[in-house]
This record gives C-alpha cells, sequence and structure tokens, in this order.
C-alpha cells in the first residue's frame, strides 16, 4: 500500500472533520492571485484542510471555524517538494567513484554497470527495506510526492521486480531498461534493443506510468537519438507516457526527440544549443526542462543555465536525481541551494521549480501549489521565510506537516 508519510488514518482533516493550519509567519501558495509576488505569498496566512484537500486559504484573521488547529509557531509554509527524477530501487555502493571523480576523474555512464551487479544479487525484502529507507530521507526533508525509476536491472526479470517495488511506494514509476546495455549484451546492441522494446517492455509496463531512456551519443554504454526514439515509440505504443534523460554530458539529439515526441520531461539539458533552447519555449506547454544540480554537484560538471531557460520562456523543474553513482542525495532544498548558488536562479523561482515544475513535469494537476481543490500537501521550513531555503545550506529546516491524510494517490 502506498504512503506519502503520514500515518492514521480518520485523523484531522480525512473524515468530516476540518484542519485549520495556523501560526504561519509567511504562506507560500505558489499561486500568484492568492498573494504576494510570483508565488503568491501571504504574510501570516493560513490554511483550512477537508479531506486531505485545501478548502481555503487566506489570512488568518478570515479564517472559517475548523474542527481542529494546528499551529506551526511562527514558522513557513509551503507546497510539498515534488521530486520527479529518482532511482532508488538499487542495491551496492558507489562512493569510490565520488572520490575519483573529485580528483579528476570524467563521468560516461560507464559505472552503472556496478549497481546493476548488485541489483540483480539483492533479494526482494532487501530492495524493497532499501527503498523504504530511501522514501524515508525523502519525507523527513520535506518531499510529498516523488517519481522512482528502474533502470538496475537490465532484465526482464529484475526490471519488472524493480518496478512492482517501486510502485508499492509511488504511482509515478518509470520504467528505463534502456538507461545502458545490458553488460552481457555490450557487444550485441541490437539484440538489446530487441529485449528492452519486445518481452521487457510487456512484463514492465503494467507496473509502470512512463517510459523514460538515456539518450546520450557521448557515452558509449547509453543511447543514440534513433535508438532511443525505437525505445519511446514502443512504450508510446504500449500506452506508457514519456521522459527522457537528454543533453547531460555533451550536445546531442536528446531535446529534440523530447519536444518531437510530446515527452513531458527532458532532464539533465546541461548542453543546449539556441535550437534546443528555442524547441523547449515552443513545447513550454507540454515538455518541461527538469534541471538536477545534484549531479553536476557530483560529478564537477557544468551547471545547467537556468536563467537562459527561464528567461526564454522555458517551463522548468528540479528534481533531485538521486542514485548511487552521480547524486546520492534525495534532498529537495538542497537542489533549491544550489540552483540559486550555481545556476542564477532566485529563491522563488528554484522553489516554484521543486514544486509546480516539478508537477507540471509530471502532467499533475492535483499538487504542487497549496489553493483550494489541491492535495494538502504542506511542507514546513523552521524559518521565517523561504528564503532560508538558499540561505542556510544544508541545514534540516524541512519537513512534511503530517496532517494523518494516508496514501498518496495519482488519481
Amino acid at each position: 500500500m502506498m504512503d506519502d508519510g503520514r500515518v492514521g488514518d480518520g485523523a484531522p482533516g480525512v473524515g468530516g472533520g476540518t484542519v485549520l493550519i495556523a501560526g504561519a509567519s509567511e504562506l507560500v501558495t505558489g499561486d500568484p492571485q492568492r498573494g504576494a509576488g510570483s508565488l503568491g505569498i501571504i504574510d501570516g496566512g493560513a490554511i483550512v484542510v477537508e479531506h486531505g484537500r485545501v478548502a481555503w486559504v487566506g489570512p488568518l484573521a478570515d479564517a472559517p471555524q475548523a474542527d481542529t488547529r494546528v499551529d506551526v509557531g511562527g514558522r513557513t509554509l509551503v507546497p510539498g517538494f515534488v521530486d520527479s527524477h529518482s532511482h532508488l530501487v538499487f542495491a551496492g555502493d558507489r562512493a569510490h567513484e565520488f572520490t575519483a571523480r573529485m580528483q579528476g576523474e570524467a563521468y560516461d555512464g560507464g559505472g552503472i554497470g556496478v549497481s546493476v551487479a548488485a541489483t540483480r544479487e539483492a533479494s526482494d525484502d532487501e530492495l524493497r527495506s532499501l527503498v523504504a529507507v530511501r522514501v524515508a530521507e525523502m519525507r523527513e526533508s520535506g518531499t510529498t510526492t516523488f517519481e522512482i525509476k528502474s533502470g538496475y536491472g537490465l532484465t526482464v526479470e529484475d526490471e519488472a521486480r524493480s518496478l512492482r517495488i517501486a510502485r508499492e511506494f509511488t504511482d509515478e514509476t518509470t520504467f528505463l531498461g534502456a538507461h545502458v546495455v545490458a553488460p552481457e549484451l555490450r557487444e550485441s546492441r541490437e539484440a538489446y534493443l530487441d529485449l528492452v522494446t519486445g518481452p521487457m517492455l510487456r512484463a514492465c509496463a503494467p507496473h509502470a506510468r512512463w517510459i523514460d531512456v538515456f539518450c546520450e551519443p557521448n557515452s558509449p554504454h547509453a543511447f543514440t537519438g534513433d535508438e532511443s526514439r525505437r525505445v519511446l515509440e514502443a512504450g508510446r505504443d504500449a500506452g506508457l507516457e514519456l521522459r527522457v534523460h537528454g543533453n547531460q554530458l555533451g550536445p546531442g539529439p536528446g531535446v529534440q526527440l523530447a519536444v518531437d515526441l510530446g515527452a513531458a520531461s527532458v532532464d539533465h539539458c546541461t548542453y543546449l544549443s539556441d535550437a534546443d533552447v528555442d524547441a523547449l519555449v515552443g513545447a513550454s506547454d507540454r515538455t518541461v526542462a527538469t534541471l538536477l544540480p545534484g549531479v553536476e554537484f557530483s560529478t564537477r560538471s557544468p551547471y545547467p543555465d537556468a536563467r537562459r531557460l527561464i528567461d526564454a520562456g522555458v517551463s522548468v523543474a528540479l528534481a533531485s536525481d538521486c542514485n548511487p553513482g552521480t547524486c546520492f542525495t534525495s534532498s529537495m532544498s538542497f537542489m533549491i541551494a544550489l540552483a540559486v548558488r550555481e545556476m542564477g536562479m532566485t529563491v522563488a523561482e528554484a522553489l516554484s521549480a521543486a514544486t509546480a515544475g516539478s508537477a507540471k513535469s509530471l502532467r499533475r494537476n492535483d499538487i504542487g501549489t497549496l489553493v483550494p481543490g489541491m492535495r494538502a500537501d504542506v511542507t514546513v521550513i523552521d524559518a521565517p521565510s523561504h528564503d532560508h531555503l538558499a540561505y542556510r545550506p544544508g541545514m534540516a529546516l524541512t519537513r512534511v506537516l503530517d496532517l494523518g491524510i494516508g496514501r498518496h494517490s495519482s488519481e
């Protein structure tokens, strides 16, 4: 059974009762029509929750009566973080790679095979326990919705079980059999593509909402534009929605492919041509550029130019890309701090990208803002304003506000 980190069915706000969340120094609604600035901030704002949804937002003085009151003691309330890109189903450790990169070794995707070997050897219970710990870490740092990819099994059986386990924790599951070519088929790329687009896809599609591909001609382990198109079209024909890893290690076809096929998101976007940016602008209503600054932090690679994208009119999201090789952290507040420090974003832009932007990249219209009708996914910042997300990097300031609402659904 899926759970979003809140326990106690029948708690206030779940049944017929209402909950007033009060005592906030700052309420970030995410809707500029509801308050000040692009984030729609209400100083001293309050929220009323009913049946797990936001029923009312506004100044505390105007709040309607509620059955229960929760006081947050002068802290800041923001929409729950939405992490639209993670790889949580894996076993093993690759700390040695991080150490090597800090000493100048370049990343090319080859280390994924280490995680594949460890994941294949792990039992279902071992993998389930590892994912549970990582999900708990996400929730403890303020993330209320998250996507999980497969991609460390690379056999029919191991990819399918990875997705079955992921589905126990989230509805946002992504089939990534086309992460890299499986080690045993490195000399038979065509045979591996036949496997991914045939038996593996058939086994995995019932457990996934999305299909993804590591479109990266700059890595000998990943996939070319033509190979990636074949994978994505097969997934689309099987009823899956599309996501793309693209333009991470150098210029490539990933962005253009994502836009051409109407993918919901193209992730990384580190090396973009003017034509790539123009394509993303033209597709801003349907294709989001999801930036993953934790990867650049962990690989010493150049950071994406978020300022360029935002100024051009591209839809931008932030996510963690939590994985064993290139970013073993799921802290969305850390991603926000990196985006502000290294990618030219304002704190407001980064917070919006980590909430509403990532919700858009998952094509979700029930999360990412705190306005009536939305899920009551509330994150508390132990600070008087949202600026502290970047002002105090590395501090444990964020947590999910537990209202006992229960499981998190994509419905």
